[in-house]
């Protein structure tokens, strides 16, 4: 047995001290692994030595060998691979000292052209119950085998190797974390910069230029295009293209679902990417290759998990984008795919606002102006019965005529300049509703009884008050041109929460069962101005005894909105 001297045990606890220095000032697993090995040789006299460090799931991911040059290595069939002492090593998990390899149970022998080998001293490198990795030396130099001192050093050696293994492991996770951070804030601040770009337009082919320009700047890119989906059908059709070349990627304009690379993500709704051009020669352009482009990659643009286009960027390089920046772009697409949305929808709600502004116009122009004009013929009609009878009748009703067409002709005007007309603006109700009534007189033969309060009732809005007057307008039109009445009574009143307006005649009346309210603009008028202010219409008519109008609006503003 090999009895070491003071001077050689001090000159060990040295070395180790010098290695436990190493261990805290190099931040290089690979440096101080090799420091390791190589003083672990030196320390046990070993002509060949390695250190192997394994990954998570126990495989030998790093063989750091000592005592053979590269020419020897290079000549081997293959590496350790984890079998024969190595692999007991493994299983067993503590020292292991045999003389002879040869003549060990456990052995499975060396691949060709390996260095013959007698001595072995294995030692795992453990951290708690965890195995990181292992120190192997064969052939110790002036002595037919390892001591146990030997061993005692090597696994020092062997814990300082699990501190570094562990340290370099910690260091490596904060760096990459470092790395996935600053890239996150990268990723957060392009949607942040894209949102706010997003939020300050309307305009569609603004959103495509905004979304693609941006994207393709920050992946580095060189050529882009963005696909709709047609609002009238399931076509996904060419909206922007963007590259040195003004023709795009593909031999369509437009793509069916599950059609080509566009299709297939509008049909599925997941990312697609790809190396050019063998996977879509079918529809890409030819000049595209040609071009030197080599990698494709197409992201869904979403608005409320629906798809609603598709973003298609090339490069040339042959690259494939990771998942992170799968996620950020699919992220950004979502943004234009939902600034999408809200453009069209905003433009739905301007095409409806014109909409309803016209049927706006149309219900006041037939309930004042044409109203207005048929007064004035029933005047003139009266004026052609009084002609040869009392001609002196008859100029009154010519010149009321006239005058009745020239406030029609101002009530044309004020339309011109979007005013309202000037059978209601504004004021009481009642003093609006008296005018009526005299106007109505003054044009039929009609009877007229107005029932009500001088004043409007006590805070009605004057919305509501509008509503209540153009739907008595009309229900005097009704009674005297379709029921011929005689007599009419209107009433208003205040109830609970109610203002209440009801016309009654002695006219024909109507059977309601084969009356709709869509038919008629009068009735259907009615009905239309009564909702919009939260109120409603009812009507009651029998064919022979007449017809009665009850509306009711809300007395007060707030509602119209409960």
């Amino acid at each position: 047995m090999v009895t070491l001297t003071r001077e050689e045990i001090e000159a060990r606890l040295v070395a180790l001290h010098n290695a436990s220095l190493e261990l805290v000032s190099n931040l290089s697993l690979d440096t101080v692994l090799r420091s390791i090995i190589t003083l672990a040789c030196q320390q046990a006299g070993a002509r060949y030595g390695a250190l192997g460090v394994l990954n998570e799931s126990g495989k030998l991911e790093e063989f750091l060998p000592v005592g053979m040059t590269q020419e020897e290595i290079s000549r081997m069939d293959h590496p350790p691979v984890g079998k024969g002492l190595i692999g007991a090593l493994y299983k067993e998990r503590r020292a292991i000292r045999v003389p002879d390899m040869s003549r060990d149970p456990r052995r499975v022998g060396f691949p060709a052209n390996h260095p013959p080998m007698r001595s072995f001293l294995g030692v795992p490198i453990m951290l708690g119950d965890a195995l990181l990795g292992q120190i192997y030396l064969t052939e110790k130099k002036h002595w037919h085998e390892f001591t146990a001192d030997d061993e005692r050093v090597i696994e020092t050696l062997a814990a300082y190797a699990a501190t570094a293994i562990t340290n370099a492991r910690l260091y490596e996770g904060l760096v990459q974390r470092d790395v996935v951070l600053e890239q996150r804030n990268h990723d957060l601040a392009l949607l942040n910069q894209i949102s706010a770009a997003l939020a300050g337009t309307s305009e569609i082919p603004e959103i495509l230029q905004l979304t693609l320009q941006r994207v393709m700047n920050y992946i580095s890119f060189e050529a882009g295009e963005i696909f709709l989906r047609d609002e009238d059908s399931d076509e996904m059709r060419l909206c922007l293209h963007h590259s040195e070349s003004d023709e795009s990627f593909w031999t369509k304009d437009y793509f069916l679902p599950g059609e080509g690379f566009i299709g297939q993500v509008a049909q599925t709704g997941r990312s697609f990417q790809s190396i050019l051009p063998r996977d879509e020669a079918r529809f890409l352009r030819q000049a595209v290759t040609e071009a030197g482009f080599r990698s494709i990659v197409c992201i869904p643009l979403f608005t409320s998990g629906n798809v609603i286009g598709v973003m298609c960027l090339a490069a040339r390089q042959e690259r494939l984008l990771e998942e992170r920046s799968i996620n950020l772009l699919t992220s950004i697409g979502t943004l234009a795919g939902m600034s999408i949305a809200n453009a069209r929808l905003n433009r739905q709600t301007r095409r409806l606002a014109i909409l309803e502004e016209r049927e706006r116009i149309g219900m006041d122009l037939h309930d004042g102006v044409i109203q207005s004009i048929y007064g004035v013929g029933l005047v003139l009609e009266l004026a052609r019965v009084s002609l040869t009878e009392n001609p002196t009748e008859a100029q009154e009703k010519i010149e009321q005529a006239i005058r009745g067409l020239n406030g029609t002709i101002r009530d044309i005007r004020t339309y011109i300049l979007d005013l309202r007309p000037r059978q209601f603006t504004g004021g009481s109700l009642m003093e609006s509703l008296h005018r009526l009534v005299d106007e109505f007189r003054a044009n039929t033969q009609c009877e007229v009884v107005l029932i009500g309060p001088e004043d409007n009732p006590p805070s009605l809005p004057q919305i509501f008050a509008d509503a209540l007057f153009h739907i008595c307008q009309e229900a005097l039109a009704n009674a005297a041109k379709h029921a011929h009445a005689r007599q009419v009574r209107i009433q208003l009143w205040t109830a609970p929460e109610r203002v209440l307006l009801e016309i009654s005649d002695n006219g024909q009346g109507f059977d309601l069962r084969k009356m709709s309210i869509t038919l008629g603009h009068g009735l259907s008028n009615m009905h239309v101005r009564a909702r919009k202010v939260g109120g409603d219409v009812e009507i009651t008519s029998e064919e022979g005894r007449g017809t009665n109008v009850l509306a009711w609006v809300p007395l007060r503003r707030d509602a119209l909105y409960q």
